[in-house]
């Protein structure tokens, strides 16, 4: 039966050229929608997603994490009061101005933490340290917004709010959704190059002790502090990604545009391996005329449908990945985990069964005398 599949397939190489290309196309498409997806959801709420602290403690009603208020630095002493709270820290996440050495003008993301603690730290350091940025005037930036920021290299100076910064490290893979780029810097440094007062904070970031009832602790810093609000990690990560998915267009369009790259993947493959099936449609005539069941030849069907799912779905990862590392080099943030890459093999093979079964029901019903018609 294998074989007998394998004859069918390769017996018009161009149906089967056709066949692979159709499927190739459709599982890219939506391997790439799915990428961006996940880029999408990923870089809404980095900076949360890899802080390190179990609760982030901001103003009340914020949306997402740009645009909290500043606060009274005093409630981070009384955090580190409470019952359970290892370290809590004063975080800075404020948008500012940098000014390039040709004069030109970027919006860019001040992130100030404090270097003595291991919490909102940058996560991927590629050249430089961290500890660095304990001196005055220094920055990080990630290598992908570089040229964009006219600073290549480790040791150039440019321009923040009109105050000098020295570039001491990069990072590599930290990007945005907004696309401004994020600048790491010290708490002290972040005070300068933004509008914060140096006796206020715009978040604060909190360890726990092992074991923690963090649903209890909250409920306290939130009577204790007053007039903030205290988030989990992952409840302050989806709060931020849920506005940027629906309260703008944008992650809608992320949400259509991965629905319709399937809808036609599907109607591609379907059509595809429906045509191929029905250029065969004497051949199955003649197995039924000779004995064969309707399930042998059901089996044939699947077969040819499994292997043509096999070899499109290689050929489409490979462009898929190769179309992902390129896009990390042009802006466009397409993340494909292995989890992904082995739900779009289910997907792939599924379709081609789906789109197989659409002409069972033609072969089903085949009269074997058709074959010895003219």
């Amino acid at each position: 039966m294998a074989s007998l599949a394998v004859r069918n397939l390769f017996h018009d190489k161009i149906r089967f050229v056709v066949t692979i290309v159709g499927i190739v196309f459709s599982v890219v498409l939506v391997a790439v929608q799915a990428g961006l997806f996940i880029g999408f959801t990923s870089t809404t709420s980095n900076i949360i997603d890899h802080s390190g602290a179990d609760l982030w403690v901001t103003s009340k009603g914020v949306p997402f994490i740009e645009v909290s208020a500043p606060f009274s630095e005093q409630k981070v002493f009384r955090a580190r009061a409470a019952p359970d709270v290892i370290e809590a820290q004063k975080y800075i996440v404020q948008f500012s101005l940098w000014k390039l050495p040709n004069g030109a003008r970027e919006n860019c993301e001040i992130v100030g933490f404090d270097p003595d603690s291991r919490m909102g730290r940058p996560w991927s350091v590629a050249e430089g340290h961290i500890d660095d940025l304990r001196l005055p005037y220094t920055v990080m930036i990630d290598r992908f917004y570089a040229p964009r920021l006219g600073a290549m290299h480790i040791g150039d100076t440019v321009e923040i709010a009109k105050k000098r910064a020295r570039v001491v490290g990069f990072t590599t893979g930290i990007r945005t959704f907004t696309t401004t780029p994020l600048v790491f810097t010290s708490l002290k440094n972040a005070v300068l190059y933004t509008s914060i007062p140096a006796d206020e904070t715009q978040f604060i970031l909190i360890k726990t002790s092992p074991g923690a009832d963090l649903n209890s602790l909250r409920a306290q810093l939130r009577a204790d502090l007053g007039g903030v609000e205290v988030w989990s990690r992952q409840g302050f990560s989806d709060l931020t990604t849920r506005y940027w998915m629906f309260g703008t267009g944008a992650g809608i369009a992320v949400i259509l545009g991965g629905a319709l790259g399937l809808l036609v993947g599907v109607v591609i493959v379907a059509q595809t391996i429906y045509a191929a099936t029905m250029d065969h449609i004497r051949e199955f005539g003649t197995l039924k005329a000779i004995g064969a069941s309707n399930w042998y030849v059901y089996r044939v069907i699947f077969k040819q449908a499994i292997i043509s799912a096999v070899i499109g779905y290689v050929i489409a990862i490979c462009i898929a990945v190769f179309l992902a590392k390129r896009g990390q080099s042009s802006g466009a943030n397409i993340v494909l985990p292995p989890v992904v890459l082995a739900a779009l093999f289910v997907i792939t093979v599924v379709m081609c069964l789906a789109a197989a079964m659409l002409s069972i029901n033609k072969v089903t019903k085949l009269d074997p005398a058709t074959v010895f018609k003219g």
